[in-house]
């Protein structure tokens, strides 16, 4: 049978208790045919959570697929997708907030697991410390208060006092006036969980998307799904002195099922470097 077509009517069980199955479902659905559900019973809180009273163990990857062996084994079923998201300074851009996003499929009967995972600066995580007297109205326009919810809690370090999903002004006054009474301040926090962020939603809805696209490039040999990118090699030469720089030269697309891999010129249409990357005419 084809791989675009065996899933079609197949139970699909989404790992998440944040209502992710909202925009992943249905990318899933039109493309595959999948019949998807969440998980409401499984708490995946239990592998750590944003606001840090759950510490994380596990790389986003590990703990998005202990979501789906969990899923699996509570409701009997054989395919599941969960996420996970990381956020804090941009890796290249320093001085900007950047999310991280990844998401996973596994379907064990078939021994098939495809990830994607992505980078952006589109990310609303922010903290502010307040203190009595203190006019925050700008960091709640910066974050999109209140469409995107926030956290309180009495320190950043310490995570005994919080009130988690405020959106509204009239709740969120409440609450920071009386932290302010009790612990003389309060941190604001962004609620980066995906169902009181509508701005990680839309990167998880682009994410499956991706997926999708990645499912759906089948191995040349096996036809296996998920025939993909795995590693680089670097050499492009240089335009001045034809010695190999650091930049890619080939890319290298690898089957998971039968092992089958090939060795393709990077496609950015360059077939020299600028001879300001290069080692030796730029050291």
């Amino acid at each position: 049978m084809d791989w675009l077509e065996r899933y079609r009517g197949e139970k699909l069980i989404i790992a998440t208790k944040h209502a992710k199955e909202a925009v992943i479902g249905p990318v899933m659905q039109e493309a595959f045919g999948f019949i998807y559900e969440a998980s409401h019973q499984l708490d995946t809180d239990l592998l750590g959570t944003f606001s840090g009273e759950i510490e994380r163990t596990l790389s986003p990857l590990e703990a998005a697929r202990k979501k789906c062996e969990w899923a699996m084994d509570l409701y009997g079923l054989d395919v599941a997708m969960a996420s996970e998201g990381s956020f804090g300074a941009h890796p290249k851009y320093v001085f900007v907030p950047g999310g991280t996003e990844l998401l996973v499929l596994v379907d064990r009967k078939n021994g098939l697991e495809i990830d994607v995972q992505a980078t952006t600066t589109e990310t609303n995580f922010n903290w502010k410390e307040v203190i009595p007297g203190q006019d925050f109205s700008e960091f709640l326009e910066q974050i999109k208060f209140p469409s995107h919810a926030l956290i309180v809690k009495n320190s950043s370090p310490d995570f005994s006092q919080l009130e988690k999903g405020i959106n509204s002004y009239e709740s969120l006054y409440m609450v920071v006036d009386q932290f302010l009474q009790k612990y003389g301040k309060c941190i604001l926090e962004t609620d980066m969980r995906a169902m009181h962020n509508p701005t990680r939603m839309k990167q998880i809805e682009k994410l499956a998307h991706q997926l999708v696209e990645k499912m759906k490039v089948l191995c040349p040999t096996c036809a296996f799904p998920g025939y993909s990118i795995t590693d680089f090699q670097s050499g492009l030469p240089c335009s001045l002195c034809q010695k190999p720089t650091s930049s890619i030269l080939k890319v290298i697309r690898q089957c998971k099922k039968c092992g089958y891999q090939e060795e393709n010129l990077y496609p950015d249409l360059k077939e020299f470097e600028d001879p300001m990357y290069c080692d030796f005419c730029n050291p």
